[in-house]
């Protein structure tokens, strides 16, 4: 298995040590453990090709019920505050930054306080065109990519994070540094671990390349490749509860075809829980798993593939029957037990598969113009949602509300 190269970095200490206290910083990245998950050790089920009828309308099939999400708690955050999934108690923020340079920071919100704690003030590259890309957390380790905005090149950081304080807390290590011919990962943390996907870019001289996730955990001196896909994941790495959902290209000999698999996590990903294969050049749009059911969104409508062709969100085993949303997706789903959280346009449909009844959660006050989003994905005792809302008098954008709500 040939893994793509990575350029060691150059980093410059200035602000980042002045802004966290942390004593020294990583001058090199970490090396890399082959051994990816081999697709010829588990047999591929076919493609899930059903009938266009085959599933369950939840709008017109399910009932309309009172909705029973218990209100927790409102907060109001600077508005240029953007919340990420995460299944924490600490969710992962980009921030404007205080000046030009840097032009955001990473942060971090507390969904049991509402603390909004500042965690990466300042970049580690030494350019000025090098700005915070994303960020992502859970209670104990951070991670972030930095970008270069005129050359494309980008780096993955990650540090031990205190939930605590908020802060980081330890030295930030160079996981990954690559050049244009790669996109930004897609990636997340979870417990003390990091798991990220490097994938050619659509453009560049590395299009035909295999696409790899690799996942690192605190202390380590390197990380381990754990699943390979021959060609372009199509969704970002997914937590739910003992699970990651990744959707790596299968049956490369017979065409496009994808994944949706469950990985255990508790064995660094050796053992697949459950995998859907989706009809030949269907892509999912984002896709998770709770208890014994994918959630699984198709962003459009394909001229073939039976049930799976066309757009929604489908809630089921990967054997099947399934139950469908018939909406266009926009975020990743949240769900407890039997409980689902789909987001609409300008709501969210809370589906009971237990009772075969559904709810609408409306967004928040004055927040349609710019949207409402959540900030939760997969298995989760609770469900947060962010929005930035207009002021009632003058109309315009004043703040971000986050809602919490018990599920």
């Amino acid at each position: 298995m040939r893994l793509p190269s990575m350029r060691l970095p150059s980093i410059s200490r200035r602000g980042f040590l002045r802004a966290t206290g942390i004593a020294t910083v990583a001058g090199t990245a970490i090396g890399v453990l082959p051994g990816c998950t081999n697709p010829e050790q588990h047999v591929v089920p076919e493609p899930m090709v059903v009938d266009e009828d085959a599933a369950i309308n939840i709008i017109e099939e399910y009932e309309e019920d009172e909705l029973e999400l218990q209100d927790l708690a409102e907060w109001s955050l600077p508005l240029d505050s953007v919340l990420h999934e995460a299944t924490s108690t600490w969710i992962p923020v980009t921030q404007a930054g205080s000046s030009a340079f840097p032009m955001v920071k990473g942060c971090a919100f507390s969904s049991e306080d509402g603390t909004l704690s500042e965690v990466v003030p300042d970049v580690m590259g030494d350019s000025h065109t090098v700005v915070i890309y994303d960020v992502r957390c859970s209670d104990e380790v951070y991670a972030w990519i930095e970008l270069d905005y005129l050359t494309h090149e980008w780096s993955l950081y990650a540090a031990r994070f205190s939930s605590t304080e908020g802060k980081l807390d330890g030295t930030a290590t160079t996981l990954w540094q690559a050049d244009a011919d790669y996109d930004p990962p897609g990636f997340t943390c979870v417990g003390n671990s990091v798991l990220w996907q490097v994938m050619p870019s659509l453009s560049g001289d590395k299009t035909k390349e295999s696409s790899y996730c690799y996942l690192w955990k605190l202390g380590d001196a390197n990380a381990q490749a754990v699943v390979e896909s021959p060609g372009r994941f199509a969704t970002e790495p997914s937590i739910s509860d003992d699970v990651v959902v990744l959707a790596p290209r299968v049956r490369a000999d017979e065409g496009v075809f994808y994944g949706v698999t469950a990985y255990s996590l508790g064995d660094d990903l050796n053992t697949i829980v459950d995998q859907l294969v989706l009809p030949r050049s269907v892509r999912p749009f984002y896709a998770t798993y709770v208890g014994n059911r994918f959630a699984v969104s198709i962003e459009a409508n394909y001229s073939s593939g039976g049930l799976f062709g066309l757009m929604g969100t489908y809630l089921g085993p990967s054997e099947g029957p399934f139950v469908r949303l018939a909406r266009e997706p926009s975020a990743n789903v949240a769900a407890k037990d039997d409980v689902f959280i789909i987001k609409s346009r300008a709501s969210y449909f809370v589906v009971n598969l237990r009772k075969s009844t559904y709810a609408i959660l409306t967004a928040a006050n004055r927040c349609v113009d710019y949207g409402e989003f959540p900030a939760r994905v997969g298995q989760t005792r609770d469900f947060l949602t962010f929005a930035t809302v207009k002021d009632e008098a003058s109309g315009y954008p004043t703040a971000v509300t986050v809602r919490s709500f018990a599920l």
